[in-house]
């Protein structure tokens, strides 16, 4: 009922400790709170803030628009409702080192486990797509340092992720991620890699767990779990499927509304009330009320 049990202090604990182990940590994108409860029920590793996902949210494109405060509530919806880690998109980390640093204390204020900032000029776009410009070597590293001189708890996951595959090749990906290692990141995330041969290279390139972007209509194949296990990739991402998904479902239902003037032919399709309220856990809310609200003593 209400929100989870588990502090963010020990849910960072245990996302460091499982990412010490050799196992693929498997991260859906939570569109609402909602959604991050659904992911927990599932049985999945951790939740995922997708930077895309909340500019979409807000009809925005994902081209640096949105705000860190926008971010951080977001993070902290999501964080206080499930027991599983979360995983933050930081953009930029919204502006000079400065607001890096103050950008990585706001996130970990909202009880976010890990969070990932990027080496696009500011302000970024979908790294998905063309016309991506990155900032220098130095100008990087200074963001990720700036990160990891903010945290206050140890157990904070810090991703460095590099835009510099889709610029500059493959190679150079490489050197940056080194670079960017060198600086204090605890993980990488090369985005955008094209092929399972350059996840695997990359993985046996750098002595940190490597992150991958499982992002539907990208530049990657959507490999599987086991292919990208055996390639030596860590965690994994699933950034924009959920609403993907949600908001495919939802327009076909609004055609069919259109077309038909009723949705009766779609109410199979639709989560049960009796389910919604299960994931919502109103009987655990009743409870509540019923031994608190409605308590009586029993003396007359």
């Amino acid at each position: 009922m209400l929100y989870a049990t588990t502090p963010a202090t020990a849910k960072r604990s245990a996302f460091r400790k499982r990412l010490s182990g050799g196992e693929l940590l498997r991260f859906p994108g939570a569109f609402n709170p909602l959604s991050a409860a659904l992911i927990q029920e599932k049985g999945f590793e951790g939740v995922y803030v997708s930077g895309a996902v909340l500019a979409a949210d807000l009809g925005l494109p994902d081209i640096g628009l949105t705000t860190a405060t926008e971010v951080a509530a977001r993070s902290a919806q999501i964080s206080c409702l499930t027991d599983l880690p979360t995983l933050v998109d930081a953009d930029t980390g919204f502006g000079e080192p400065m607001n890096v640093a103050r950008t990585l204390q706001t996130l970990e204020d909202a009880g976010v486990s890990a969070l990932h900032i990027e080496d696009q000029v500011n302000p970024k776009r979908c790294g998905h797509l063309e016309g991506k410009s990155v900032v220098d070597a130095e100008t990087a590293s200074k963001r990720i340092r700036a990160a990891v001189d903010a945290r206050r708890d140890p157990d904070l996951v810090i991703i460095a992720r590099t835009d510099i595959r889709g610029v500059e090749g493959f190679d150079a990906a490489v050197d940056r991620a080194k670079a960017l290692v060198d600086a204090g990141a605890d993980v990488l995330f090369p985005e955008a890699l094209v092929d399972l041969a350059e996840f695997e290279a990359f993985a046996k390139a750098v002595d940190v767990p490597v992150l991958a972007n499982m992002t539907e209509f990208g530049k990657s194949e959507l490999f599987t779990t086991s292919q990208l296990a055996s390639a030596g990739v860590r965690i994994v991402i699933y950034p924009v499927s959920l609403l993907r998904a949600a908001m495919g479902a939802a327009e076909r239902a609004l055609d069919v509304l259109v077309r038909d003037g009723t949705l009766d032919s779609v109410v199979p399709q639709m989560q049960h009330r009796a389910r919604l309220y299960e994931l919502l856990d109103y009987p655990g809310y009743n409870r509540f009320d019923e031994s608190i609200f409605t308590y009586t003593s029993g003396t007359g």
